[in-house]
């Protein structure tokens, strides 16, 4: 069967899944946005969180993360637990994914949030959406955290990748949890 899945957000960290490998490497075509709402993991449907997916962009762009391929006798029980846990708007690609190691590309499921789902939130600035995220808080912890994760992560797997939009999020959160703590 052969089945690997593409890990590019809370995946990245929080895998709770069984896997036989795992391998750093990237998808090509798209970029990751926090252009997604959280309204059942890092936020509620009164406050939304803001979650990463992937957005279309020119064949140059790419999009760095983990691939895990899957124990055949798994596949199942992984495609169910996954459907359920990317439930909040996230629809399952086939993609390919390009190893970091050289190896071969191969073909790889992703799980994006297009934007005809009910929890696309679309672009908005680095300033609002940083605001929203340390606002936000769901049953999977705060918004700060899956951010502060992701953003350690990217940089574990791969240090000479500079995804800006991310760590300019990351800048501005953490410049915003500065300011609230020196404010009480």
């Amino acid at each position: 069967m052969n089945m690997w899945v593409f890990g590019y957000g809370s995946l990245i960290w929080k895998v709770d899944f069984p896997y036989e490998i795992k391998t750093a490497g990237y998808i090509k075509g798209y970029l990751r946005k926090f252009y997604q709402h959280s309204t059942d993991h890092r936020g509620t449907p009164e406050n939304p969180g803001r979650v990463v997916t992937l957005i279309p962009d020119s064949e140059d762009s790419c999009v760095w993360g983990v691939a895990y391929k899957i124990p055949d006798k798994c596949v199942d029980q992984v495609i169910k637990h996954l459907n359920i846990r990317e439930k909040g708007g996230y629809t399952c690609k086939k993609l390919t994914f390009f190893p970091l190691s050289g190896n071969s590309p191969f073909d790889i499921l992703v799980y994006v949030g297009l934007e005809d789902n009910q929890n696309f939130a679309g672009a908005a600035d680095d300033d609002s959406i940083a605001l929203q995220i340390v606002n936000a808080v769901g049953p999977s912890g705060t918004n700060v955290d899956y951010l502060l994760n992701l953003a350690k992560s990217i940089r574990e797997i791969v240090p000479m990748v500079d995804d800006e939009h991310l760590f300019s999020l990351e800048e501005k959160v953490l410049k915003l949890l500065q300011t609230q703590r020196k404010m009480k």
